[in-house]
């Protein structure tokens, strides 16, 4: 059925011939330009005449912008990229208006991500050879995994990361193949010790690909600090500084990418807890550490392949007790420092492993989650303690 189908996007690296590079750098800055221009233009309008610019009002801008002189290199790029960053900006203060992000910014030359959006009129696609407009030969393209059978992409973005490397992500329409049912499900805690903890027992391992490699990167940032300012010595020193972000970057995504599809593929049902990551984060202390885990990463990946595969994804309440509740008898202890990492259980007795523990104290409350459709947290008096009955168990 048609509604079954998703949108998928499909990102490979290629390598542009030199006017290919050339053309695609123009494009790139003029897209920046038209943004900015843009942007100027609509807080100028709200600032002094307190008056809203829309999308309609900015095309039309751009096409006299292309007629002034001054402007005329805008006319020697495709106008579909152009035309997408001014969707792309009515999009920034749609997100602004709703409170769902700040004012949006301006587009720096040097700290902006270099990209360029090309729609379908913008782009040819035939016998697996794609052709950006204006451009005469197709992109050298490294098909890394096929794209879905008889896939039509339906957008095309071509971007150029820090390190110098050229990529192109396809957006197209695919039926992903569900997995068989199950009547598996896990619970997840994440934690710094060891990156995910699940409800079955198994503890999966932190690789620390940050901290492996920050010698590495320690010492090209002391070289880079020693270059002349504006030298060629000195981008090149910034090119080996961004390689080896891109390769901790690409190391931790790929170890993500294979957990979160181990996940979604063994169980039906998928509980995780809702951390406050950004809060989390203002932490001098740990803010490296959890960085480096990329907690919101891995529920991303779990959230968009919980929905192409069939799955469940539960996320439990912040402010769930899951590290201080019994599993066994749901008595709730008193407050449990980080650095206690088993505790026994006054009621029943049990001994704990803490992470262990809140793991199974997920899953039990990510299928209530998913068999009452509400988030679960426990209620709470004047004084911010949980009420409980004499035996400090959480009253349901």
């Amino acid at each position: 059925m048609e509604e079954d189908r998703v949108k998928r996007a499909f990102k490979y690296r290629f390598y542009p011939t030199p006017a290919q590079a050339v053309q695609l750098e123009q494009t790139f800055g003029c897209v920046r330009k038209v943004y900015n221009m843009a942007l100027e233009a609509r807080s100028r309008a709200w600032g002094d005449e307190h008056r809203r610019i829309r999308y309609a009002e900015t095309s039309a801008m751009l096409t006299e912008w292309k007629k002034r002189d001054e402007f005329s290199y805008l006319r020697d790029v495709s106008s579909v990229p152009l035309q997408q960053a001014l969707r792309h900006l009515q999009s920034a203060f749609e997100a602004f208006f709703t409170k769902r992000s700040g004012y949006p910014r301006f587009k720096s030359r040097k700290r902006c991500r270099r990209s360029a959006e090309y729609t379908r009129s913008a782009f040819t696609w035939r016998n697996g050879e794609l052709a950006l407009a204006k451009m005469a030969a197709p992109l050298d393209i490294r098909w890394s995994r096929p794209l879905p059978l008889d896939a039509e992409p339906s957008t095309v973005t071509v971007s150029r990361d820090a390190a110098g490397r050229w990529f192109v992500t396809v957006l197209v329409e695919d039926r992903p193949l569900p997995n068989r049912i199950s009547d598996a499900a896990v619970g997840l805690d994440v934690g710094l010790r060891s990156l995910v903890t699940l409800s079955t027992g198994e503890k999966v391992a932190h690789p620390k690909f940050g901290r492996s490699d920050a010698g590495r990167l320690a010492r090209a940032q002391r070289e880079l600090a020693r270059k002349e300012q504006g030298s060629r010595n000195q981008a090149k020193a910034r090119r080996r500084v961004a390689l080896i972000h891109a390769r901790i970057a690409d190391r931790r995504r790929d170890f993500l990418h294979k957990l979160s599809t181990r996940l979604v593929q063994e169980n039906q049902l998928v509980a995780i807890e809702n951390l406050p990551v950004r809060n989390l984060m203002g932490n001098r202390s740990l803010a490296r550490s959890i960085a480096d885990a990329s907690w919101a990463e891995l529920r991303g990946m779990l959230e968009y392949k919980c929905a192409w595969y069939g799955r469940e994804l539960a996320v439990v309440d912040r402010f769930f007790p899951s590290s201080r509740t019994c599993s066994v008898c749901g008595l709730m202890r008193g407050a449990v420092p980080l650095g206690v990492r088993e505790w026994t259980c006054d009621g029943c007795g049990t001994r704990h492993d803490r992470d262990h523990n809140a793991a199974q104290n997920i899953l039990a409350a990510g299928q209530a989650v998913s068999a009452c459709g509400a988030g679960v947290r426990p209620q709470r008096n004047s004084s911010g303690r949980a009420f409980g009955d004499e035996a400090g168990k959480p009253i349901a």
